[in-house]
């Protein structure tokens, strides 16, 4: 697999959740992306730690730091909507789960 084309690599989780919280402060990732490890006793720790278990909650975070730094933003990538089973590549599905579609529309431009 080659990574020519991906502006992630070689960048560590680490760095840009610091490169984050640097920018925008606890609060206002927080309010950004809303889960517990940004809102409830935040540390670069316990985030990473989630962040490394959990796929959407990390794309997020790298969605953010890429549209942060004016770099290239990944294709949509396609979810399987676990309650029936299918495959979604709709915007609305890439970033947040149908439930909470328009939640972060500052940051999604949606």
């Amino acid at each position: 697999m080659t990574q020519v084309n991906n502006p992630l690599h070689g960048i560590k989780l680490e760095t840009i959740v610091n490169d984050l919280v640097d920018k925008y402060g606890w609060e206002e990732l927080g309010s950004r992306i809303n889960i517990r490890c940004f809102n409830d006793n935040p540390s670069v720790k316990s985030s990473l730690k989630f962040l490394r278990k959990t796929e959407w909650a990390r794309d997020k975070v790298e969605y953010l730091w890429l549209k942060t730094n004016k770099l290239p933003l990944p294709a949509p990538k396609p979810y399987v909507d676990k309650k029936s089973d299918k495959i979604s590549s709709d915007e609305t599905s890439i970033h947040s789960d149908k439930s909470t579609a328009g939640v972060n529309a500052s940051i999604w431009g949606k």
